[in-house]
């Protein structure tokens, strides 16, 4: 096995195991779900509201959309990337310094980690019939959007719940609704830097992009101990 057969071999170790943490949030999701009152929670197929603007994804997301995408017909994959250019275009007005691979954590700023609000840009990957094209590879965001992300301890990690549940998802019992979170972020974080450390031969815990950037990204560039 060559150098770069070994390198991707282990790149694709860790994010099998990746994967498989967020399927373990899947299941979390869609037990809340079962648990709750009809209509009482709004998160469904065909919901887009949380699927507008930017927000930050991990280097491991970002290589399973990429996965996700290279799955898809040529004629569509081409759409994303037609959009992701467009966005691309307006990010680099903003900051001329972004180049490829697109890491944020290089910019000389934290604007990123607060987006605005009001950008209602679909994400690059919704379809037109207002569902995901790569809906097994979605970021760990994605998965969590929505509902109290709240541990077996009772700490809270929640940034934002929806605002059109009917019913309130706290009231979920507590046996549903808390979940091992705390756990699985230190798994995220310990392979997220064991990936890292694969990729570019130095562990961080901070390798943040943005969907579109994620999609255009030339991840060749890196070099093991850049």
């Amino acid at each position: 096995m060559n150098k770069n057969a070994a390198l991707n071999a282990n790149l694709q170790i860790l994010l099998d195991a990746y994967h498989a943490l967020l399927g373990e949030i899947d299941a979390w999701f869609t037990s809340c779900l079962q648990a709750a009152p009809p209509g009482a929670l709004a998160c469904r197929a065909g919901c887009s509201a949380c699927c507008r603007g930017l927000f930050d994804i991990s280097l491991l997301d970002a290589f399973l959309l990429r996965v996700g995408l290279a799955q898809l017909p040529t004629d569509v994959q081409e759409q994303v990337r037609t959009k992701c250019r467009l966005r691309l275009t307006e990010l680099q007005a903003q900051w001329p310094q972004l180049q490829n691979p697109y890491i944020l954590n290089t910019l000389p700023d934290e604007s990123w980690t607060e987006m605005p609000e009001t950008d209602e840009t679909p994400c690059p990957l919704l379809g037109d019939d207002n569902l995901c094209l790569v809906f097994a590879f979605r970021p760990m965001t994605c998965r969590l959007h929505g509902l109290p992300n709240i541990d077996l301890s009772g700490e809270d990690f929640s940034t934002d719940i929806c605002t059109l549940h009917s019913g309130d998802p706290h009231a979920l019992p507590d046996t549903v609704l808390r979940w091992r979170f705390r756990e699985s972020f230190s798994r995220e974080i310990t392979l997220l830097r064991a990936f890292t450390l694969q990729l570019t031969g130095n562990p961080t815990s901070e390798a943040d992009t943005f969907i579109p950037l994620a999609l255009l990204a030339d991840y060749d560039c890196f070099e093991p101990g850049d």
